[in-house]
């Protein structure tokens, strides 16, 4: 079976045309790692949850732990609009997960692809494989305000709950600003 990998831009095109292209899609995931997405050679494109940012600009590191009980400690992180975050994504467990970003939309239709190619590999710097005893890390900049999510998309997963909360306060002068524009 050919493999494929996916950008950050294929994977917004593979969402929107699956019906077309499920047969095209799976490709090796097995036990795979992801490099850390952390240097200036990641594609920042920007999404509904914000954009991949660099380890260098990160104001705060986030360890977020994975096990087997499907389950990631903490569930839930609070950051500010604007903040770029170094997560640390560790697995306690036995078996590989993952950590991807998203909104709860876009999580929930990749996860839906992920039961019909389990195998499927992709390669966005929002996602990435933790092996069993490993640690990776995404570098990511919260730059729109509102509540996403994090999960584990490996098939049966999710549907187990393994799924946390991301909360992105809006900016200071945001706020002012919205404040400003209600009173008026």
């Amino acid at each position: 079976m050919p493999t494929f990998r996916f950008s950050a831009r294929m994977n917004g095109l593979l969402l929107a045309a699956a019906a077309a292209t499920l047969p095209l899609v799976a490709s090796a995931h097995g036990t795979a790692t992801h490099e850390a997405k952390i240097d200036d050679s990641v594609m920042r494109e920007q999404q509904d949850w914000g954009v991949a940012g660099l380890r260098r600009e990160a104001v705060r590191t986030i360890t977020i732990r994975m096990d087997d009980r499907m389950r990631f400690t903490p569930e839930r992180i609070e950051v500010r609009e604007g903040d770029t975050v170094r997560l640390v994504a560790r697995n306690d467990g036995t078996t590989l997960h993952e950590l991807v970003l998203g909104t709860r939309k876009t999580l929930v239709e990749h996860a839906e692809l992920m039961k019909k190619f389990p195998d499927m590999e992709h390669d966005a710097p929002w996602m990435a494989h933790v092996p069993p005893g490993g640690t990776v890390e995404i570098v990511w900049t919260f730059n729109r305000p509102g509540p996403f999510e994090f999960a584990c998309l490996i098939a049966g997963h999710f549907d187990a709950g393994m799924a946390g909360t991301i909360d992105v306060k809006p900016a200071a002068r945001a706020q002012r600003a919205k404040n400003h524009a209600k009173a008026g």
